[in-house]
Formats: C-alpha cells, structure tokens, sequence
C-alpha cells in the first residue's frame, strides 16, 4: 500500500521545497508541481508534492490519519 501525506509547503528553493506537519520538516521534490507556492497545502509520497490540495482537505486528511493511528494503537494495546 502507498501513502502521501498531507503537507504545507514553507519554503521553495527551484524545484526544492521545505514541508511540515505535525512538527516533522521534509525535503522534497517539486517538479511536478511547477505553480506550488509557499503556504500550499501538497501531497507528498517517495520525497515528491504530487498534488495541491485546499487546506480543509489537508486537514481532513491529517484527522483521518490520526485515528487511524489512534485505532492502531487500541489494537496493540488490546493484543498484549
């Protein structure tokens, strides 16, 4: 299975950019995205934003991904 996760773009240096969520920073690849601005919301998967997303969708995403995590973590803890 493939992830991409939600990201804002916060800096952009040519066709590299600065992204965060949830206080990790990453590098990434932003060929694919020639009209990316800072302050984007973008799908990041394997190092290259795929796709800009709206900041409401963005949000929504990173909730899901929360309580999927947080469902992950019940299991482990019910199986111990």
């Amino acid at each position: 299975m493939c992830l991409a996760i939600p990201m804002r773009l916060s800096q952009i240096d040519g066709l590299r950019g600065i992204t965060q969520s949830g206080g990790v920073c990453c590098e990434v690849r932003l060929d694919l995205l020639p009209q990316v601005r800072v302050g984007d919301h973008v799908l990041v998967h394997a190092g290259y934003a795929i796709e800009v997303l709206d900041e409401t969708l963005a949000a929504e995403t990173l909730e899901l991904l929360a309580e999927l995590g947080a469902l992950e973590d019940g299991a482990a803890d019910g199986a111990s």
